[in-house]
């Protein structure tokens, strides 16, 4: 099944926020922001155990009790597991993603992308979630943002165990879908290119956005629509810098950064458009996007996630993008622009 046909509409939930990212955001205000998702009409959300070392998973797990099960799509990932030990979450060893999760809970996390591991991360997972059944997993991080110049051998390591375990939940009909969950290009490449493991699609955070986009549009987008398989674009704000947030990619916005938002804010601004309208709608115009998921931590995000995604958007935005060299030279953008 295509991810196309398996999700439920355009727009998602990423559950990141829900995990305390960034900072500690109180039980009622996450469950509040899911229900809004809910109301919104989302239904599809994605979760990982990193998340909070498991939080994001228990909140999602109490906000959707009681909903229709057949009504919506869950997505999660493999490859970490949450143990009842605990530890001090800044100690832990997280490349790139240090200090992102300070506020969730302490339990340990370790990294096992084997064949066990991820059977009991599945069910370890469906618990935390209070389901019976998630439609896709994706295997989570196997890139040089958390492992360095280790991330092959670790790549070697899911594709003799993640790999193989969750081709053979989907063709049983266990899950429906599977593939990588990253924020680098690389990995994506490199499972296309591989023989066996027949990936359904690739969740990529962060490297398919207004602010970063070129390599993925060179590397894997074409190769993705060529095997009919799709991409669900994660943090397509740009961990908010594209917003006005002060991070991109988990750490504070350079100076190059915050120069190249002005310079399309300016021209949003210009046009009357939001920047949010510009970033999702950016994203969903590539042939291989599925959906966009991106985060929120507060109700109202909601609201203007589903405003942006409606909000009509001249065509003369994007030529003058396209002018200002802002975005790719053979980047599709909306209506053809």
């Amino acid at each position: 099944m295509s991810l196309k046909s398996l999700l439920p509409g355009k727009l998602g939930f990423g559950t990141a926020p829900l995990g305390n990212m960034f900072r500690d955001i109180p039980e009622v205000e996450a469950l509040a922001t899911v229900e809004a998702a809910w109301d919104d009409g989302i239904r599809y959300f994605d979760n990982a155990p990193f998340y909070g070392a498991g939080l994001a998973e228990l909140r999602m797990g109490e906000a959707l009790a009681g909903k229709p099960r057949d009504a919506y799509v869950i997505s999660t990932k493999v490859g970490r597991l949450v143990l009842d030990e605990h530890e001090d979450p800044a100690a832990r060893d997280q490349g790139e993603k240090g200090g992102v999760f300070l506020h969730g809970r302490r339990n340990r996390v370790v990294n096992d992308y084997s064949e066990d591991a991820t059977l009991r991360s599945i069910e370890d997972s469906l618990k935390r979630l209070r389901t019976d059944r998630i439609e896709i997993a994706w295997v989570h991080d196997v890139a040089q943002d958390f492992y360095g110049d280790e991330w092959l051998g670790v790549f070697e390591s899911a594709r003799k165990g993640a790999f193989k375990a969750l081709d053979r939940l989907r063709d049983e009909g266990v899950i429906q879908a599977w593939g990588l969950g990253v924020n680098r290009v690389e990995p994506i490449e490199l499972l296309l290119e591989l023989e066996g493991p027949r990936p359904d699609g690739f969740l990529l955070a962060g490297r398919y956005t207004l602010l970063d986009h070129a390599r993925a549009l060179q590397r894997v987008m074409p190769k993705v629509a060529e095997r009919g398989l799709g991409i669900v674009v994660g943090g397509p704000y740009s961990s908010g810098a594209l917003v006005g947030g002060p991070n991109f990619e988990y750490a504070p916005a350079t100076p190059a950064i915050l120069d190249k938002v002005a310079r399309i804010k300016a021209i949003a601004d210009r046009h009357g458009i939001s920047m949010k309208a510009a970033g999702l709608q950016f994203a969903l115009a590539n042939p291989a996007v599925a959906a966009v998921i991106p985060g929120a931590s507060k109700p109202s995000r909601i609201a203007e996630d589903r405003a942006a995604l409606d909000e009509a958007v001249p065509a003369g935005f994007w030529q003058d993008l396209r002018s200002a060299d802002l975005v790719a030279p053979d980047a599709p953008l909306p209506g053809g622009a």
